[in-house]
């Protein structure tokens, strides 16, 4: 099995209690996912012609290559955004945890 694997990198709104972090992580581990880490950031972004500071959840999805589009989907059918934060990588990582993640 090759060694590389995807990240995605997503956003969701602070409103949102970690419960509901962890319930939306969940979903994403059940729809293909093999990992998802989430933790609180500061973002500043331009929106509507205005810069925006708020304080958001952001979320590091990994993901075998094979499920990245669907996965995607998903994520997009969820988002609560009108445009969601999803930076897409395809990233090498050591053999084992490759195989960890597109066994997944």
């Amino acid at each position: 099995m090759p060694n590389n694997l995807c990240v995605i990198k997503m956003t969701l709104p602070d409103s949102w209690r970690e419960f509901e972090v962890t319930s939306f992580a969940q979903t994403l581990v059940e729809s293909g996912a093999a990992c998802v880490q989430h933790h609180k950031v500061s973002s500043t972004y331009k929106w509507d012609g205005k810069i925006q500071s708020e304080t958001e959840w952001s979320l590091e999805i990994k993901v075998s290559n094979d499920k990245r589009e669907s996965l995607i989907e998903e994520i997009q059918s969820l988002h609560p955004y009108d445009v969601p934060q999803l930076l897409i990588q395809v990233c090498e990582s050591s053999q084992s945890y490759a195989d960890w993640v597109n066994s997944q």
